[in-house]
């Protein structure tokens, strides 16, 4: 047992570490949620971090984005994350895809296929193919649904999507779900509590919304705390 796990092995047991070891976890996108989904993977003791994401470090992520600094600005979040995962843990395996995810980018991405993915992905579309696939494929995921606009850490919860409250996104992705045959069996983490603010748009038209680094960085947390659970549990 290396000293740095010490702390965990006393709490959930060898076998609990031993099992981490060999896992294999697929992070898509690696911004406010993601990052701190990374972290807790990586302290956790995870062999093998997979992480997908295209984008750089821009000033507006210093808010709430875990590698987010004013030296890091313009640098590749998947390199960063790679970076941090291994000064925590220098046996963890890292594989990075700075790539758009797509269905164009599936099979790439998909080539080891993970135990379990989460999905920590911005932008619509993306999201909904990605789930669709995990799905399809029978590849368990968790994902996130929005974490802007919300104020209450206490109104974080996990559930089944179809079975989510006051989130504007998940409303969206269940319509387009079930038109693709799908009613059930995607678990995520989202926020009970109302939108606080409404989301504003910059001059080129680009939506902007609010948000509270504690609240995306707990949905991160819980999300890499129940990929944890299935990886030993064999459940979710």
């Amino acid at each position: 047992m290396l000293q740095q796990f010490q702390r965990t092995v006393l709490l959930f047991g060898q076998p609990f570490l031993d099992k981490l070891s060999k896992s294999k976890v697929l992070v898509v996108g690696i911004g406010a949620v993601g990052g701190f989904a990374v972290e807790m993977l990586a302290r956790f003791g995870v062999g093998n971090i997979y992480l997908a994401d295209f984008d750089v470090i821009q000033e507006s992520n210093i808010n709430r984005q875990l590698y987010a600094t004013h030296s890091n600005i313009g640098k590749k979040k998947t390199l960063l994350a790679k970076e941090r995962i291994v000064d925590i843990n220098p046996g963890c395996k890292v594989k990075t895809f700075n790539l758009f995810v797509n269905n164009d980018t599936f099979n790439e991405i998909f080539s080891e296929i993970p135990d379990i993915v989460i999905d920590a992905i911005d932008s619509y579309s993306p999201k909904l193919r990605l789930i669709e696939y995990c799905y399809k494929n029978n590849i368990k995921i968790i994902s996130s649904m929005g974490a802007a606009l919300k104020t209450d850490p206490l109104s974080i919860k996990y559930s089944d999507l179809f079975e989510t409250h006051h989130c504007k996104l998940a409303e969206r992705l269940r319509g387009d779900l079930r038109k693709t045959g799908i009613s059930h069996g995607i678990p995520c983490v989202f926020s009970e509590q109302a939108p606080q603010v409404k989301a504003i748009f910059d001059k080129d038209n680009r939506k902007i919304l609010g948000s509270s680094p504690v609240v995306t960085s707990i949905f991160g947390i819980l999300i890499a705390n129940k990929a944890v659970e299935f990886l030993i549990k064999e459940e979710i």
